[in-house]
Formats: C-alpha cells, structure tokens, sequence
C-alpha cells in the first residue's frame, strides 16, 4: 500500500488581484529568490510569470499575473486576459488584496484616489469570479499596517460574497503568515510528478527575464516620465567561451520625445540603466554580463501581435 504522504504533489497555483496588491513581491518572497520585476508603479507585471517552490513533497508552480483592472487599450485587455486564463487554469487561486486600502475605503476613512481605484477593482475580480464560477482563497496582505479588528471585519466582508474558501492574513514583504499559506498550497498540489527539477525556480527564458530586468531599472529610472508607453525585447544573445554572456536589447517607445527622455542628456539616464541591469544580470546568472542598450521608436508597439506573442499576450 503507497503511503499518500509521501507520494509527490505538483500544481499550479494562480496569484490574483488588483495592481499593486503586492503580488509579485509575493511571489518573490516564497520562492526566496526575484523571479518578477517589483515596482512601485501599478500594471508592472504585463504576462505570467512563474515562480517555483518547494514544500515537502510538492511542487507549487507559483503564476504572477497582471494585475486585473478596468481595461481601456489594446494592451490592458490582453493583460487582464491573461490574468483570468492564469487562474482559470490554474488547481489553487489566491486573491490578495491590499488589505489597509481596501479597509479605508470601507469604512469610509480618509482614502486615497488610488485607493477608490483599488476598491473597484477589487469588487471587479468578485464579480469576475461568480461569472466565470471560479472558487478562491483570500489572502489579505501588509496586516502589520492595520490593527486587527479591522482586518476581522474585512475577513467577515469578503466571506459574506461566498467566493472565497480559506482565508490567510499575511505580509508579503515582511513574511509574516507565508509558511501557513506555503503550507496550505503545498496540501492542495494534485499527487503528480514534479514539473521542473529541484533547483529550478522559475519557468521564465533568460532572455525574457534579461529584459523584465531592465524593463524594471527603466521603470524606476523614468516612472514619472514615461509610466507605461516602453517596452524591453533582448534581441541577441550571445555565449562567450569564458562564461560570459553578450545580450543586446532595445528598449522600445511611442515617440520620439519619449527616446529623448530614455537617453538623457549625453546618454546619461541610459548609462545608469544599463550599469543597474548589469550588475543584477551578472548577480541573478553568476556570470559576467555584457550589456548593450538601444533606443527606437515604434509607435505602436503595444498594437503589435508579434511583440506582444514574446511574453505571451493575446489581443482581441
């Protein structure tokens, strides 16, 4: 007779939520290792990304999704699809919710815009997941920034909608109530043999995750700038003999105020992306990185089929 207990678990397991609910850092944070780009900006994460841990004897394939928003471009909608075809297609699904922003809304504190903004898209993915009769478990992050009555009160709210199963009360950055969550996934894997090997912990190409690197040094370089109209492709790759690896890249935009913007004054906001890219690539590869960066204009990039079939995106 097979002991159950130790027979092998693999899954997936879907990351859902509003922008910025802190969902990659999440992901991160039970991986142990950067496998999505973290920002301060919302709509960083544009496709899937798949973090890999380990708990036991299961595999949970962790999916990073876009976060889901009211869409307005091309581009939004292919995202917040692949949000709902991650999760549809996924054995657990998560919904984090950023819990003090959402609370302050509730009880009608002083809120934020970008907290009203969060709200609604909270109650959208409620709505989305009676529509696509889709079950959940509700993970209420950053709880160290809220006292614990108002969290009970939110857990009491979002119970009342019927969509949810367990609840976790959790800090993705700080750490506090992941190893009841990992726990928690690891028992709902199916039995299965694992996916990937043991030290893999990610399931993302090099040279896709080359360019989510430097997409994240641009982001946080020229976020006032230029938010959301740039787009990293590594367009050549290139094995050296002594370990080291030559990547080119060309960052993508609209217009051409906007290449202006990514070059800087004689290259100089280019140079520092490029030197903050390098140095995580040659930390996140062990190895010496050689990296080149170039600026082009296409103006609809974010239109574009083929582009966007690279990270796995779909228009309508």
């Amino acid at each position: 007779m097979t002991d159950t207990a130790q027979q092998p678990r693999c899954g997936f397991a879907a990351i859902i939520g509003a922008p910025n609910a802190g969902k990659s850092t999440l992901v991160n944070t039970l991986v142990g290792a950067k496998v999505s780009i973290v920002t301060h900006k919302v709509q960083t994460t544009r496709f899937n990304v798949r973090g890999v841990v380990i708990e036991g004897q299961s595999q949970i394939i962790l999916v990073d999704t876009p976060g889901i928003f009211s869409p307005k471009r091309a581009l939004d909608r292919a995202m917040v699809q692949a949000a709902w075809n991650g999760a549809a297609e996924a054995d657990k699904i998560i919904h984090l919710i950023d819990a003090p922003a959402f609370a302050r809304v509730l009880n009608g504190n002083e809120a934020k815009a970008q907290d009203q903004l969060a709200f609604k898209d909270v109650e959208r993915i409620i709505e989305g997941l009676k529509k696509h009769n889709l079950k959940a478990d509700l993970a209420l992050n950053k709880i160290d920034l809220m006292p614990k009555e108002d969290l009970l009160k939110l857990a009491k709210h979002f119970e009342s909608t019927g969509c949810y199963g367990d609840t976790f009360m959790i800090s993705a950055s700080k750490g506090a109530g992941l190893k009841t969550l990992k726990a928690s996934l690891a028992t709902a894997m199916p039995p299965s043999p694992w996916h990937y090997p043991a030290d893999q912990i990610a399931d993302l190409p090099s040279r896709l995750l080359a360019a989510e690197v430097t997409r994240e040094k641009l982001m946080l370089r020229v976020h006032e700038e230029l938010p959301y109209a740039a787009s990293v492709e590594t367009e050549t790759w290139e094995e050296h003999r002594n370990g080291a690896v030559r990547i080119g890249q060309v960052i993508y935009v609209q217009r051409e105020s906007q290449r202006k913007i990514v070059l800087g004054k004689g290259g100089q906001v280019i140079k520092a992306i490029g030197a903050a890219a390098r140095q995580e690539l040659s930390q996140m590869f062990d190895r010496k990185v050689h990296l080149f960066l170039h600026v082009k204009v296409r103006e609809n990039w974010s239109r574009d089929p083929a582009h966007l079939a690279i990270f796995g995106l779909e228009l309508d």
